[in-house]
């Protein structure tokens, strides 16, 4: 049974022989709004169904011993001129290890309910990674105008397998269609980091009302590298 995220939950990532989880995905499934048009005919026709595209962007930002930024995996779809305002190099998908790798940007959600994939996933090799990285963070940004309480499903969840199999679900944290995200358009969901030669995971779970990806990242440098 998945165990179910809370914040400030810390877990080991060991699996049930005892053996350190080494091979996982982040993923990220969320749904297209639905939203109905005003009435027709003066009211005497209801509106029509339609479908609002929701461009959640699943993002890891990864950190040395001394805290400095040291690789980053979010969408090259991003612009040079906004990442160059922050200080930020471009987007890739590929972590410069080969440890982290994106499965691409999904600009829309699901449009025909929820079919239990996700929609955007970050597969993690841990034995790839480099020794420099001491800690990484993976978040959520909303790139459109709607806030996580109006989407009407979204999660993200820790899973041993592949994007396209999964094998055991670790871990799962729900994160919209709940009043406690109004307004918010920002996830830090948690923090991935060494200890010894082990790997642990915190939860975080803050939400924030930040305007874009820029502004996260600058929060995480700035308030949640430990």
């Amino acid at each position: 049974m998945a165990i179910q995220l809370e914040k400030g939950q810390r877990i080991n990532l060991e699996k049930g022989d005892g053996h350190q989880m080494l091979n996982f995905c982040v993923g990220c499934n969320w749904g297209a709004i639905e939203v109905r048009t005003a009435p027709r005919l003066g009211g005497l026709l209801p509106g029509k169904k339609e479908l609002q595209s929701v461009d959640l962007d699943l993002s890891c930002i990864m950190f040395d011993a001394s805290g400095n930024i040291r690789d980053h995996i979010y969408s090259p779809l991003y612009r040079k001129d906004f990442l160059d305002h922050y200080g930020l190099p471009p987007g890739k998908v590929d972590s410069k290890d080969g440890a982290l790798h994106h499965s691409g940007d999904d600009r829309q959600g699901d449009t025909d309910g929820d079919d239990g994939l996700d929609n955007e996933i970050i597969t993690v090799d841990l034995k790839r990674t480099s020794p420099d990285i001491d800690q990484m963070f993976f978040f959520l940004n909303n790139c459109g105008p709607e806030d996580f309480s109006i989407i009407p499903y979204a999660s993200i969840r820790m899973y041993e397998g592949t994007p396209d199999r999964v094998q055991s679900v670790f871990a799962q944290y729900n994160v919209a269609s709940s009043a406690a995200y109004r307004g918010m358009r920002a996830l830090i969901m948690g923090r991935l980091y060494r200890r010894g030669t082990a790997w642990k995971f915190a939860a975080i779970g803050d939400a924030y009302d930040d305007a874009n990806i820029g502004v996260t990242i600058h929060r995480i440098a700035k308030h949640y590298v430990r």
